[in-house]
C-alpha cells in the first residue's frame, strides 16, 4: 500500500484515471494497475473482482471497501484507515474509516497474500492433471513407490 500513497493530494475529477485528477474507481484502477493487476473501471465491476472477505475485522491492506448504495469504492490501508478519492473539490487522502460492517456491501480481496497465493498455487499443482491422466501428486508418489521398488 505504500505505493498506492503516491496519490495523496491527487484533485478528485469525475471519470478521471491520471494524476491529474481522479475519482474513486480511477483511483482504485490505477493503483491496481501500478501493481499489474487489471481491474474494471467503474465500482460494481470492481466490487466483483477478487473474493470476498467476511468482515472489517477480517480486512487487510489493499481490501476494497465497497459501502452500500453509494457507488464509491475505498482501499483498506490498515489501522483503521482508508485511502479514497472523496468528491469534487477534495483530493486523494487517507482518513479514518468511518463505515461499519452494517454500512458494507462487500469487501473485496483483490490481491492475496503471500501465503495464500502460495496455497493456491499448491493446490493447483496437486489438482493439475498430468499427461499421463492422473495428478502431479499422483505421479510423483507413483514414481516415488517404482523407484524405491527398483532399488530392492
Amino acid at each position: 500500500m505504500a505505493d498506492a500513497k503516491k496519490y495523496l493530494g491527487v484533485p478528485y475529477v469525475f471519470g478521471g484515471t491520471t494524476r491529474s485528477g481522479m475519482d474513486c474507481s480511477g483511483l482504485v484502477q490505477t493503483v491496481f494497475k501500478d501493481l499489474g493487476v487489471t481491474m474494471p473501471r467503474v465500482v460494481p465491476d470492481q466490487a466483483a473482482m477478487g473474493v470476498e472477505v467476511g468482515s472489517l475485522k477480517d480486512a487487510r491492506p489493499g481490501d476494497l471497501i465497497i459501502p452500500k448504495g453509494e457507488g464509491h469504492v475505498v482501499i483498506y490501508v490498515g489501522d483503521g484507515k482508508v485511502l479514497h478519492a472523496p468528491h469534487p473539490g477534495k483530493d486523494v487522502r487517507i482518513v479514518d474509516n468511518w463505515y461499519s460492517d452494517a454500512d458494507i456491501a462487500t469487501i473485496r480481496r483483490i490481491v492475496p497474500s503471500a501465503q495464500e497465493a502460495a496455497a493456491t498455487r499448491a493446490t493447483a499443482a496437486v489438482q493439475a492433471p498430468s499427461a499421463s491422466g492422473g495428478t502431479d501428486l499422483q505421479t510423483a508418489a507413483l514414481l516415488s513407490l517404482l523407484n524405491s521398488g527398483s532399488a530392492a
